[in-house]
């Protein structure tokens, strides 16, 4: 697990070792809050489940740094959708 934190495309898929160690501390924040983990594996690590949601474009921070998912993007891209339809 903590060999895949060295692993240099893990680092650059997230855009630097300071982005990967807020992503990775503001998942875990959620997980331990509550959240339910975005992917199916056999352990209940939580640092494992970050890795592998990070690994399948499940979870990433956004340009003010905030943590999202997959599902707020889309939710995002639907709403700026309906605002375009609706100004035209």
């Amino acid at each position: 697990m903590l060999e895949e934190l060295k692993e240099e495309f893990i680092i650059k898929k997230v855009g630097g070792r300071f982005k990967l160690s807020t992503l990775i501390q503001k998942r875990l924040v959620a997980l331990n809050a509550g959240s339910r983990p975005l992917v199916e594996i056999k352990s209940d690590n939580k640092m494992e489940i970050v890795l592998e949601e990070i690994k399948q474009d499940k979870i990433f921070l956004d340009t003010s740094n905030e943590l999202r998912t997959t599902a707020d993007s889309d939710v995002m891209i639907k709403s700026f959708d309906a605002i375009m339809s609706d100004e035209l």
